[in-house]
């Protein structure tokens, strides 16, 4: 029997017969990688379009590397040097589980601490998508501070996300592309 198995699969791949067709073909539907634009594959920058998305990455990544730099030394709050090290260490991490998926023909930022994108798709990761994460939360340390970030996160969750995303200032304030929030009404507008 096994010289017969060995002679057919021989023949089949000189006959150029494969398992495409032997399992009936390709698939019907192929699910292409999102299509990214000279910006989205060259620049240093993160897109406008994915700067929301962005900063929710990054606030989630802070909010759970304090979390456990608390939980290791079994105390709510950290020490000033112990809260600007694991900031630094937040920002200075690897990054690789981020990507960037295309769902009906918008463009999103995927991963941790974001909202479950379509499971059938195709998510491009590395790249330019983690060097641009650490620069945007590098600058976002830089521009608020360590104390003023470490107190919204002892604050909770959305009190770092509004810091961070929706300020004034922040990748989410005013409606821009990419952005989850609606854009806030202007205090003097009464």
């Amino acid at each position: 029997m096994r010289p017969v198995l060995a002679a057919w699969l021989a023949l089949s791949l000189l006959a150029g017969t494969g398992a495409e067709e032997m399992c009936g073909g390709p698939p019907a539907h192929s699910i292409p990688a999102p299509q990214l634009s000279p910006e989205e594959r060259l620049s240093p920058h993160m897109p406008e379009s994915l700067r929301c998305d962005a900063c929710h990455a990054i606030a989630f990544q802070i909010e759970e590397q304090l979390r456990r730099a608390e939980g290791k030394v079994g105390r709510k709050a950290l020490s000033e040097p112990d809260y600007v090290e694991v900031l630094e260490r937040s920002c200075s991490q690897g990054w690789e589980s981020y990507g960037v998926q295309e769902l009906d023909g918008e463009k999103r930022l995927a991963g941790p601490g974001l909202p479950r994108q379509e499971p059938m798709s195709v998510m491009v990761l590395g790249g330019p998508w983690p060097g641009r994460l650490s620069k945007m939360c590098h600058s976002y340390v830089g521009e608020r501070g360590e104390a003023q970030i470490y107190g919204a996160h002892q604050r909770g969750p959305a009190a770092l996300r509004e810091l961070l995303c929706h300020g004034e200032k922040g990748a989410c304030a005013g409606g821009k592309a990419g952005g989850s929030a609606p854009p806030k009404a202007m205090q003097n507008e009464l």
